[in-house]
């Protein structure tokens, strides 16, 4: 066994798996609902843009419950000095992680000229990296795509790779697609550019002492498992927010832990004391049920326990009883898949 295989085994690594940093989806109520299902994923913040951080906010767009980590904050911006002011500021709200968005393809990201447009500027986001190594002291990490546009991905991705490799790096996440910018939506860029995991797997051959974890398409643990046999991490977006009750599995098949819990229904009990704290404090009930709907897929009465969330859920006044009707529609007895 080589020694970078001995990397990819290694169960403590931080990014042997994670779920996906993920706008409009993955904000703080997300992050607490995931981190019950499982205790060892890294979590991810939606993207925020350094923009925002450094004149914006900061308590809302940072604030995050402690018992969410191991937590990285997701930053979006080109602008090394700005970037590294942000960092300062993620350091002072006790993130455990600092990553760079390089692989986001929407036109807000187009237009301030970072994202996925930074698969074209190596050597810039390997300043952005640098910058910010220099004022955190946790692990500073990359996503990117493979490519953009008519990009070559075994020259894009290499690029990339050695740059902020040079630049002290501490992981890279890729997303196994092209982010085409011009004549695909956001919403197309996940779906149709064709999945290269092979690519990914010789980058990793290439640069063995770099940590490198496989996202786009993986589907759940299963698929986890099998690009963990090449990569150092697994990294898990819409099979884990879509179907969140397979995370119960998370703990014992990836890290060989116990799972937190025996049932999606025991999660929700431990969900409960949450959710009332945050009705108390203004929240919507629908602001968290809303992360829930996929919680019981599969499983008889799964689709009344969606309806009555989606259409109970948004009323005013709506609190946890209205949580508890819905569950009451799905049949006990069966566990997580």
């Amino acid at each position: 066994m080589t020694v970078a295989n001995e990397s990819i085994d290694d169960r403590t690594s931080p990014w042997r798996f994670s779920i996906a940093p993920m706008m409009d989806w993955t904000d703080i109520h997300c992050r607490y609902l995931h981190r019950l299902t499982t205790r060892r994923a890294r979590l991810y913040t939606e993207m925020v843009t350094s923009a925002a951080i450094v004149f914006g906010d900061r308590g809302r767009l940072l604030g995050h419950d402690e018992f969410e980590h191991p937590l990285a904050v997701q930053l979006g911006g080109s602008d090394p000095a700005q970037l590294a002011a942000a960092a300062r500021i993620c350091a002072d709200f006790g993130y455990d992680e600092i990553n760079l968005n390089c692989g986001c393809p929407s036109d807000r990201v187009q237009s301030g000229a970072f994202g996925a447009c930074l698969m074209r500027e190596p050597g810039l986001v390997g300043d952005c990296v640098a910058a910010m190594k220099a004022v955190f002291d946790g692990p500073v990490t990359v996503k990117c795509r493979i490519g953009v546009d008519d990009q070559e991905p075994a020259e894009a991705l290499w690029a990339m790779a050695g740059a902020i490799a040079a630049a002290g790096a501490d992981a890279l996440v890729v997303h196994a697609r092209k982010a085409w910018l011009a004549g695909l939506s956001p919403k197309e860029n996940r779906d149709v550019p064709p999945l290269d995991y092979p690519l990914v797997y010789s980058l990793k051959r290439d640069f063995p002492t770099l940590p490198i974890a496989l996202n786009g398409g993986l589907r759940g643990i299963d698929d986890a498992l099998a690009a963990l046999a090449h990569v150092d991490g697994a990294m898990l977006g819409r099979a884990a927010y879509q179907e969140p009750g397979s995370l119960l599995s998370v703990d014992p098949a990836i890290f060989g832990a116990e799972a937190p819990f025996g049932s999606q229904f025991d999660i929700i009990e431990a969900y409960v004391p949450y959710i009332e704290k945050r009705l108390a404090g203004g929240a919507r009930l629908a602001d968290m049920t809303r992360h829930m709907l996929g919680f019981f897929t599969g499983m008889p009465g799964a689709r009344a326990y969606r309806r009555h969330l989606a259409t109970e859920a948004v009323k005013r006044g709506a609190g946890v009883d209205v949580l508890r009707a819905a569950v009451a529609h799905v049949t006990r007895g069966a566990l997580a898949a």
